[in-house]
């Protein structure tokens, strides 16, 4: 079902088939091996590529690239929509590796990474633990800029609050809303048939952690984390093909991204112009405007 109706809920469903097969980062450098044993710095500063790494007894899959200027200088982690590996956002970490140190990671069930225990559903409380000690391996003591799309995004900006020690700004694309469920409710009825009705089952089932990762997509409030710089850009159009909700979709998810604001008193929300949901394939320009901008503020924050 996700596939066939990729294009009309992308943005929703958040599972979804990759938009171009993207690429692996410097192929040469790759290490297809296993390790368990390097330290932060080594982990997170030495190599360029993908390789795999072990955290708590499972392998995650992760690729690095670039280097900073400075020693604390941020770390810059893509992190992908769901339904996705990190290949979806291989090109926008290779532009971006000109000038920064950036990273990516497989999140458990996605990519080349090991997939959760069967039957067993993660909260976001799995998905930060994991996330706080791969940035561990990857980062060191730097500070961090997230910048996730789709359900990427959803996770850093969850994330983000109770780790301001380390995440020094955040970028936003399409971030899956923070009320997805109740708002999936009110905006397509239960009556609802044909296509409306497969967008609104599918989503409620992928919420409820039906997809790659188990991961309950849970609705909650918007949390501060303080000050920190965030860049949020949303798309222009995504929901045609739902003509009879489409508007009302629209307006549901500016909505949702209208409530991401709230994570920080330094947040700006952009309409991304000509984009669909995946911003970083469609207006690469912008996308690397934004991480440069918050990289930027990061750097002279410290």
């Amino acid at each position: 079902m996700f596939r066939t109706l990729a294009k009309a809920t992308a943005a929703i469903a958040v599972v979804c088939t990759a938009a171009g097969a993207g690429l692996v980062l410097n192929e040469e450098y790759a290490n297809a091996g296993t390790e368990d044993h390097s330290s932060a710095a080594s982990a997170g500063a030495s190599f360029t590529g993908e390789k795999k790494i072990r955290v708590d007894g499972r392998t995650v899959n992760v690729s690095c690239s670039g280097r900073a200027a400075h020693r604390h200088d941020p770390l810059v982690l893509l992190m992908p929509g769901g339904g996705e590996g990190l290949d979806n956002m291989a090109p926008l970490q290779k532009t971006l590796s000109g000038t920064n140190r950036v990273c990516s990671y497989d999140r458990l069930g996605e990519g080349r990474s090991d997939k959760p225990a069967p039957g067993t559903l993660q909260t976001m409380d799995d998905t930060g633990a994991l996330l706080t000690k791969v940035l561990d391996r990857l980062a060191g003591d730097r500070p961090v800029v997230l910048a996730g799309h789709s359900l990427g995004g959803y996770i850093a900006a969850r994330y983000a609050p109770d780790h301001t020690d380390r995440v020094k700004g955040l970028v936003l694309l399409d971030a899956t809303v923070p009320h997805l469920t109740r708002d999936m409710n009110r905006t397509v009825p239960a009556d609802a048939t044909g296509t409306a009705a497969q967008l609104r089952a599918g989503a409620l089932a992928v919420n409820e952690g039906q997809n790659p990762e188990q991961f309950v997509i849970a609705d909650g409030p918007v949390r501060s984390a303080g000050r920190i710089p965030v860049e949020i850009l949303k798309h222009e159009s995504q929901y045609a093909e739902v003509p009879q909700y489409g508007p009302a979709l629209e307006r549901m998810w500016a909505k949702g991204q209208h409530e991401w604001r709230e994570i920080s008193r330094n947040s700006r929300l952009t309409t991304a112009k000509g984009s669909g949901h995946y911003i970083h394939t469609d207006r690469p320009d912008l996308t690397i405007k934004a991480i440069h901008k918050i990289t930027h503020h990061a750097t002279h924050a410290h």
